[in-house]
């Protein structure tokens, strides 16, 4: 039984290459990989689609996680759901599931171990969530880009804005781009219906 591997990374700042290295240490004899973000829908992500395209019926797929088969918990089933209908086994280098040993259990492992995985997701978003708007609430700096103009330029732009002009010439006067001068405004108007 050939296993494929499927790699994948979601900054530049990853590297493929630990995930590689284990996948073929897990016996794939070929490795799709990939520098892509998790919420990239399926249809552009080439390498996953190659990888898909290569295994045969009674291959197996081999990833470091399940969460390197698609965005969601739904389409992780699916994906598993398609992959043994195919004939194609899954197999995880975490050890959470490999198809071919669970039988006929795989479909409600998958489904419970997916599940969890999107609750804690969720968790961690709403404990950032909280965590920000706590941060706010005190005044703290909550990280983030950094801002590209200064409190003069923030003044300036407000100001000319009051005066009529359009983004454009603010855009040019304060030597920020109008996606810039976009933010200040906005941030402006916020405040001032707060």
């Amino acid at each position: 039984m050939p296993s494929i591997g499927y790699a994948r990374v979601s900054t530049a700042a990853q590297d493929t290459a630990a995930q590689v290295a284990a996948l073929e240490a897990a016996g794939c004899s070929q490795t799709f990989c990939e520098q892509i973000s998790s919420g990239t829908p399926d249809g552009q992500r080439a390498q996953l689609q190659a990888a898909l395209a290569a295994l045969q019926p009674g291959d197996e797929l081999v990833v470091a996680k399940l969460d390197r088969l698609g965005r969601s918990q739904v389409e992780v089933i699916n994906r598993l759901n398609d992959l043994q209908q195919a004939g194609v086994h899954v197999r995880t280098l975490d050890g959470l599931i490999n198809t071919q040993a669970l039988g006929k259990m795989a479909p409600l492992v998958v489904g419970l171990l997916t599940g969890l995985a999107e609750v804690e997701r969720s968790l961690i978003r709403e404990r950032t969530l909280e965590s920000i708007a706590y941060r706010r609430s005190i005044g703290a700096d909550i990280g983030g880009r950094r801002r590209s103009y200064s409190q003069e330029q923030a003044e300036l732009v407000r100001d000319l804005a009051g005066q009529g002009r359009s983004r454009r010439a603010i855009g040019k006067a304060t030597g920020l781009s109008q996606g810039t001068v976009d933010r200040i405004l906005k941030t402006a108007a916020l405040v001032e219906v707060a």
